[in-house]
């Protein structure tokens, strides 16, 4: 079995040619316009950054993509799900703010903005899982499923629970809708913070399986009755429902593959992965520390294992930053981002991928210059 290619480029420049326009000329050499995008609806998945974040990836980068996917026949729009989590972009007109507040508008990256999973996250599309042994039926967000074609577009970082944060991230925690999010997260069922709860009823409208109930003006759920759709997160005004965080790092991993598996199945796919500004945390942080390792570059393929993998070894390659975050932890893991968060393994995810056949971790390098 031959390698898989991963394309890379330097952040180095020069006259005449500045990092969008490198970028555009490392996924065409990594061969993009193999795929057949004449009028296909194409969705560009990114992570447009929790407000107080500057780490995340800027739009001039999403436009290179979308300028590259309009020039061979695409209709292509930025996209992502709403989050679990309390925050900017917990809902669709917050999260469409906070886009828009970090520079993602159809004005500055010359294609539409849609957030997947609705208004209040609970427009999902149930996905078969092929081979799935933690989930059968993933909930991603409708808009993502009704694409013909998916591009990633990862910045690629640590994470305090996956260890790193890149192309398989991306996809399947970044497509799955509120409810897939917290079936990710956790083995339970929601639960209510009372000093939060106003009684206002929201979690019982939308309760199918009559779970939550209202007593002396607070809301509790019924664990016997309640099946952990979470759509009960997604319509509280007040987040006084919470998932709970009780999955191991490790299945949360393979969760994360399983859901990339509903979303890449059957439809073309490409993915592209920036190792620069290296976080130790994701960018729903709502702040940024000092990265961990200098700027790598730019990295592309048609396999998100081999991505991932090749971006982890790039990092792992590196010196530590003095004055981050890595530079304060012992260093006895051999591996700079198990190092920074010791109960996160990040070769669980890609190992598990290529187990379940979404690529590669053998791949060949081949730098663009």
């Amino acid at each position: 079995m031959s390698k898989s290619k991963v394309y890379f480029t330097s952040m180095r420049t020069k006259l005449g040619e500045g990092l969008p326009k490198k970028l555009q000329r490392l996924i065409k050499a990594a061969g993009i316009e193999q795929i057949d995008f004449k009028n296909k609806f194409v969705a560009i998945k990114i992570h447009f950054g929790e407000p107080g974040n500057l780490a995340f990836l800027r739009p001039n980068y999403a436009t290179a993509v979308a300028e590259v996917v309009k020039e061979l026949g695409g209709k292509p729009f930025l996209t992502d799900c709403n989050t679990l989590y309390v925050g900017g972009r917990k809902n669709a007109l917050d999260h469409l703010a906070s886009a828009a507040y970090n520079g993602y508008t159809a004005q500055t990256t010359g294609c539409q903005i849609i957030i997947a999973d609705g208004l209040k996250g609970t427009d999902e599309t149930l996905v078969p899982v092929h081979g799935g042994k933690y989930v059968k039926e993933a909930k991603i967000g409708h808009a993502i499923m009704d694409a013909d074609i998916i591009i990633s577009l990862s910045h690629f970082k640590g994470h305090e629970c996956a260890g790193t944060g890149g192309a398989l991230k991306n996809i399947g925690m970044g497509c799955g809708s509120r409810a897939g999010k917290m079936e990710m997260h956790n083995a339970g069922k929601p639960y209510v913070h009372t000093e939060k709860c106003v009684g206002c009823g929201a979690c019982v409208r939308i309760c199918a399986h009559d779970a939550p109930h209202i007593t002396d003006g607070k809301a509790s759920i019924d664990h016997s009755k309640c099946v952990g759709c979470g759509r009960c997160i997604g319509v509280c005004p007040m987040d006084a429902v919470t998932a709970p965080n009780d999955e191991s790092n490790d299945i949360l991993n393979k969760k994360i593959v399983e859901y990339s598996e509903a979303v890449l199945h059957g439809r073309p796919h490409f993915h592209i992965s920036l190792a620069i500004d290296i976080s130790p945390y994701c960018d729903c942080h709502a702040e940024n520390d000092v990265p961990i390792v200098p700027d790598i570059g730019m990295f592309a393929s048609f396999d998100p294992v081999a991505l991932d993998t090749a971006c982890g070894d790039a990092a792992n390659r590196q010196p530590v930053m003095q004055g981050s975050l890595l530079a304060e932890r012992k260093h006895t893991h051999g591996d700079h981002f198990t190092d920074l968060t010791p109960v996160t393994n990040w070769r669980v995810c890609v190992d598990y991928a290529q187990e379940m056949g979404l690529g590669s971790t053998d791949y060949e390098l081949i730098e663009i210059k």
